[in-house]
């Protein structure tokens, strides 16, 4: 049956469980004194396991009394234990005998590793000795996220919860024994931040948000809030530089590019405020909508009065409360005093970062952790603007058809990031990975197509955190070629801004009367397949019909295997041959949430250095690009 083998050439996502992973992989270990579990652990039992005290030294051979950061890593498995030194010392008890790569870092020296072989019975001492740095390193970039231990955690958890509901004297109460458990932590002084922001504390906040950013300097609710502090203080020069970090850390945030409309604003920047506020209704939708007030005053500056009141009629229709947008539209279609609205802009239009973001905005919120489902509400369009669909999928389908054409395979470097979301929505420590990214395509015959995936042989699932191997993003494209464009309904709500142009804005879903040959869920590497029906929105752009984002949500929750939530978005862009007239369009970002058998995971593939093998064999081409 060939949709049968279609089908599973174009499995999303493989789930693996914790039995089949190789042994000494799947069990969490118990670590031991100054050391923390960071996620691959211990040798199970009936096997041989010895511990491991990690000494760090310095020049003069006497144990370190800096805390360090020390990580145990094997080939087969990746960071196996992290863990910190105290006076010198990490200990990890239980570890599996195989062989070891051990990485210190700590600030004022030079990084120091050593590779070394765990064998035998009792405690092996291994010795790292590290070279005095230059003093002036800075230590926070490099150092790995430290672990928070589970007490601290639970006085977390309880703060945030108290910040939530304002209830700002038991905050502090949680966050002071935080403090104490773990001063270093960029979480904990984040949320003090945050506390002394609703306390109104401009000066304690802004100190203990700069902490957060010198431990972790791409803390983009860090960023955020002291971009806050400063454009309170008119001082756009200062808080650009965060905000274009913040971005940078969370490129699919609309909250930064909201408030770097603001800044941009400040800044006298008309064009620079109107295309960021226009970013941020296109990432954000109806959660940016507090943006649309900023965008008319912008487009009003900038002379389009029109649009301005297209975009306030739109605002309003959603807040019909908002007395001051409705005001700031009434001056504007009094055609004699338009410039008076540039000269007294409503408080809607004026607003500050504070309301554009909240300071409680940046909070980890346990319910709202992953995106809005694609079918919360439709995002806007423009008005009246009629729409073909058949002639936008056609057109859209023969860009997919080039795409499968011209293509034999392409290379990338891959850049994972995966983060677990816990019961109070904080996410932990970030496991990263580096991949090296082949993709390959084919037609193998007349309505078969076939999707291949290869990691630079790190293809089995246990090289991924947690054991969860991600693979079909480049398929999803897929969905608009004509073999499988009838297996969805497909909708065109209309016409929508995208990255300083218009795109054509279409809703699919998976019919259920036709096969389902997009993704499936398999568990174990011969395990059982489950089919997992789609529905989604993507954005075509108007003038070549590309297909620039797309964004995807489960139908409905699979109980056989857990699967509660999926959601993924995908953003294309622009590649060229160097010494052909031939661009495609492929991903350069994937941002993956899924609560699967209750784990809540985000996770963000970023793609680079693309290498494309087609007709003209290694020809070397730029990294995608997200303007026109």
């Amino acid at each position: 049956m060939p949709s049968r083998i279609w089908k599973h050439s174009l499995v999303v996502i493989i789930l693996v469980s914790g039995a089949l992973l190789p042994a000494g992989v799947a069990a969490q270990g118990r670590p031991g004194p100054g050391a923390t579990s960071g996620g691959l652990a211990s040798s199970p039992s009936g096997v041989a396991s010895v511990s491991l005290d990690i000494t760090v030294r310095g020049p003069n051979g006497a144990p370190i009394q800096e805390m360090a950061m020390v990580t145990l890593s094997t080939h087969v498995a990746g960071v196996y234990r992290q863990g910190t030194t105290m006076a010198g010392h990490a200990i990890f008890e239980n570890v599996a005998p195989t062989h070891y790569n051990v990485e210190v870092i700590a600030p004022g020296f030079e990084k120091g590793a050593k590779e070394f072989d765990a064998e035998g019975m009792g405690t092996l001492i291994i010795n790292v000795e590290l070279r005095q740095g230059s003093g002036n390193v800075d230590s926070a970039v490099a150092m790995p996220p430290i672990l928070l231990a589970p007490k601290a955690q639970k006085e977390m958890g309880k703060a945030l919860q108290a910040l939530r509901a304002d209830k700002l004297a038991e905050a502090r109460t949680h966050l002071a024994v935080a403090y104490r458990l773990a001063p270093n932590h960029p979480i904990v002084n984040y949320l003090y931040g945050v506390y002394w922001l609703k306390s109104k504390d401009w000066t304690q906040a802004k100190s203990y948000l700069m902490k957060t950013v010198e431990l972790s300097p791409s803390h983009a609710g860090a960023l955020l809030s002291l971009s806050e502090l400063l454009l309170r203080d008119n001082k756009a020069d200062e808080a650009i530089p965060y905000l274009k970090r913040a971005a940078e850390a969370e490129p699919s945030s609309w909250r930064a590019h909201a408030v770097m409309a603001h800044a941009q604003m400040q800044h006298g920047s008309t064009e620079e405020a109107i295309k960021e506020a226009e970013r941020a209704l296109e990432l954000g939708h109806g959660q940016a909508a507090m943006v649309q007030p900023l965008l008319a005053r912008a487009l009003i500056k900038n002379g389009d009065i029109e649009r301005a009141k297209s975009v306030l009629k739109d605002y309003i229709k959603d807040h019909p409360d908002d007395t001051s947008a409705k005001n700031q539209l009434e001056r504007l279609q009094i055609p004699s005093v338009p410039n008076s609205v540039n000269e007294a802009p409503s408080a809607a239009s004026a607003a500050k970062p504070a309301a554009l973001m909240d300071v409680a905005a940046g909070l980890p919120k346990a319910l709202n952790w992953r995106p809005p489902d694609v079918d919360e509400k439709i995002p806007s369009v423009e008005p009246g603007v009629a729409c073909v669909l058949d002639e936008v999928l056609q057109k859209a389908g023969k860009r997919v058809k080039e795409f499968v054409k011209n293509v034999d395979r392409f290379t990338a470097s891959e850049s994972l990031k995966h983060e677990a979301i816990d019961k109070w929505g904080l996410a932990g420590s970030p496991a990263l990975r580096k991949f090296d990214y082949v993709v390959a395509v084919e037609e193998a015959k007349a309505g078969l197509l076939n999707v291949r995936e290869y990691r630079g042989g790190r293809d089995s699932p246990a090289d991924f955190p947690d054991g969860v191997a991600t693979t079909g993003l480049p398929a999803l494209v897929l969905i608009f070629h004509p073999y499988n464009a009838g297996n969805y309904e497909m909708t065109c709500e209309g016409l929508t801004h995208w990255n300083g142009g218009l795109a054509w804005q279409i809703h699919f879903r998976q019919r259920p009367d036709k096969p389902n040959t997009i993704r499936a869920y398999r568990l174990g590497i011969d395990g059982p397949s489950y089919d997992v029906a789609l529905k989604g929105r993507a954005w075509i752009l108007a003038d070549s019909f590309q297909i620039a984002r797309l964004e995807t949500d489960i139908v409905a929750p699979i109980p056989q295997i857990r699967l509660v939530a999926d959601h993924t978005a995908i953003e294309y862009g622009p590649v060229q041959f160097r010494n052909r007239k031939v661009e495609m369009w492929l991903p350069q970002s994937a941002e993956l949430y899924y609560d699967w058998k209750g784990q809540r995971i985000h996770r963000r593939h970023s793609f680079s250095n693309y290498l494309l093998f087609a007709v003209e064999d290694r020809q070397r081409i730029s990294d995608p690009k997200t303007e026109n």
